[in-house]
């Protein structure tokens, strides 16, 4: 459960005595969040733009990188942990993430659907090119 003595409603005047010290490190907690998101953001860039590194691998770095980012984002400014009262959240999470594999599986299989019945098939096209 949360611990009630921390709760504040707006206009709320009691203040907690070591209120101060909850509001620092919620700022340390950003801080340390916003320096890790910027500079795996400056590392994406670095490793998509130089010739320093071996190209089939760059694909794989940036996917590395991107899922370290989208890490860092849920921890410090998401707060999504694995803790008994975050529960509802990594399930929402999940749920959220089966829906977004279910959208891209299902339109990128459309689309093929759609290319191949596009394209006339190639006797076709051969025998319109020989009339």
């Amino acid at each position: 459960m949360t611990n009630t003595g921390y709760d504040r409603a707006p206009g709320d005047t009691a203040i907690p005595p070591d209120a101060k010290a909850l509001t620092s490190t919620g700022v340390f907690i950003y801080t340390a969040g916003l320096f890790l998101a910027v500079v795996l953001t400056a590392t994406s860039f670095w490793v998509a733009n130089t010739s320093l590194l071996w190209a089939p691998g760059i694909a794989l770095g940036l996917a590395v990188l991107a899922i370290a980012q989208m890490g860092v984002h849920l921890v410090f400014f998401l707060h999504i942990t694995t803790g008994a009262d975050n529960t509802n959240n990594v399930l929402a999470l999940a749920f959220g993430m089966l829906i977004v594999f279910v959208v891209m599986a299902g339109s990128l299989w459309i689309m093929n659907d759609m290319h191949a019945s596009m394209m006339p098939p190639s006797e076709l096209m051969n025998l319109q090119m020989q009339h």
